[in-house]
């Protein structure tokens, strides 16, 4: 009777892992680019210090010299729609720049 409870549990063991190996992966990161009206240094380090601890942040890049603002972030916490309303509420202009 044991050796009949532990193949059960086998088989449904087996059938589990499989079933998780078939399931679509979940994006885990988007990448977003913003065109931001920043002029200097200190416009830069307003966004990063703030934009970073945005909730689903996962990295930032801020480029000056190009005024853009790149965002890796997990679209499971955050949209791109609420990353640019936290660059708006400090103040600047945030377009999304495709491609």
């Amino acid at each position: 009777m044991s050796k009949t409870i532990i193949l059960a549990l086998a088989l449904l063991v087996g059938l589990t892992l499989s079933a998780q190996e078939n399931e679509p992966k979940k994006k885990k990161s988007e990448k977003v680019t913003f065109a931001v009206n920043m002029y200097c240094e200190n416009c830069k380090t307003k966004i990063e210090k703030n934009i970073s601890w945005e909730k689903g942040v996962k990295d930032l890049a801020v480029n000056l010299e190009m005024k853009t603002v790149d965002i890796v972030y997990n679209p499971q916490k955050t949209t791109e729609e609420n990353l640019k309303k936290a660059i708006e509420k400090l103040g600047y202009t945030a377009e999304k720049v495709e491609g």
